[in-house]
């Protein structure tokens, strides 16, 4: 049994019980009411949200769908806002779960509210300006990038590494997130004595694709170890880098502290040639171990890591569970953000508990921008 939203939600509920249709509430219960709909990237951009949004259209079979947009976003556009009208056309759709809210999410969610003005729109893991996508979506969800320019650098010291590469390109610099971890992480290395090398990567939007740039970091890691020595720690943003990366550690011996978006299934399963059975699906404890004896058989234990809670998948699983609690409540205008039933939605989606605060960011606050922040596990 879903769990009921807070006590702050049942108060409103409690003063005027509205079904998500519009109409008043005529005795029945007003659960099992509407959908929510989930874009999400394809497999090759982000396999974990991709399915992650299969698994909740699994476990919700008449109350969710889902879409993608395309693989080369930011020239596609067009294609996103499609996509997205598509699924919010249905006037069954009451919530729009949008991850990675890319490049043209805003637009997207913009074209989406003319035609339901009062979608809960849930915006995960945004490559779009936070002032921007915060301001129209409801509930911003996203990796403490600020924080994580702290962690990443510590966490490459404390696993011996004395030159930390950062592999990155100039649309994601342009990140007001990324941009200000990438100052954190300067400094960072700085008081902890580590080499930043800042490595310009091809961007897989680019004419190279997704393939020259994954090539481009397969014939680049040896060079750099070659150049600073195996004690040598990288790190990339991209998450459809992360593959070839992680392989050219194992094969170099060098250090890697982490993926773009931190989980033991993001890029290490695929990485290592490690088949999920379908039984043990969402058994986070299963890939841990398989991932750990793989990389044990390869001799590297101890130089690769990652946050033992998939975090982007728990983004997808909470925002629906959420929506879905949400629509049973009745669809309240004015309880669309309850950062209490949130944290209790991301803690059991992570399996654990999950270090949440709101995104500051050049000393402003957003205050429906809710950042993540987890522990390390090393393989």
């Amino acid at each position: 049994m879903k769990k009921l939203l807070s006590l702050v939600l049942a108060a409103a509920m409690s003063v005027s019980m509205v079904a998500c249709g519009g109409g008043a509430d005529d005795g029945n219960n007003a659960s099992n009411t509407g959908k929510v709909a989930i874009i999400t990237g394809t497999v090759s951009q982000g396999e974990e949200d991709f399915q992650a949004a299969e698994q909740m259209k699994a476990k919700y079979p008449d109350r969710v769908i889902t879409a993608t947009y395309p693989d080369n976003f930011d020239k596609e556009i067009e294609t996103t806002i499609t996509n997205v009208v598509s699924l919010v056309s249905d006037p069954d759709v009451k919530v729009l779960v949008f991850q990675q809210a890319v490049v043209g999410a805003t637009a997207a969610i913009e074209k989406a509210r003319e035609i339901n003005p009062d979608l809960l729109v849930i915006s995960g893991v945004s490559g779009e300006d936070p002032g921007v996508i915060s301001g129209v979506s409801d509930i911003c969800l996203g990796l403490d990038e600020v924080g994580m320019g702290h962690s990443i650098p510590q966490q490459a010291k404390a696993m011996g590494a004395k030159t930390l590469v950062h592999y990155s390109f100039a649309r994601h610099l342009a990140s007001a997130t990324i941009n200000q971890r990438l100052e954190i992480m300067k400094s960072e290395c700085e008081k902890l004595g580590i080499k930043l090398v800042m490595a310009d990567a091809p961007d897989p939007l680019s004419d190279v694709g997704l393939a020259g740039a994954q090539q481009f970091i397969l014939e680049d890691v040896p060079k750099k170890v070659a150049e600073y020595g195996k004690d040598t720690a990288f790190f990339s943003t991209n998450c459809g880098l992360q593959e070839p990366l992680i392989k050219s550690v194992i094969e170099t011996g060098a250090y890697y502290p982490q993926p773009c978006c931190p989980s033991p299934y993001h890029a290490f399963p695929g990485a290592l040639g490690i088949e999920i059975p379908e039984d043990k699906a969402g058994d986070v404890n299963y890939c841990v171990e398989q991932i750990t004896a793989k990389i044990a058989e390869k001799g590297m234990t101890g130089h690769l890591s990652t946050w033992p809670v998939p975090m982007n998948m728990s983004f997808i699983i909470a925002a629906t569970e959420y929506g879905m609690d949400w629509m049973d409540a009745g669809c309240p205008k004015d309880a669309k953000f309850d950062q209490a039933a949130l944290e209790e939605k991301l803690n059991a989606a992570a399996g654990g508990k999950v270090t949440l605060s709101k995104l500051v960011l050049d000393d402003v606050t957003y205050d429906n921008y809710i950042s993540a922040l987890g522990s390390y596990i090393t393989f």
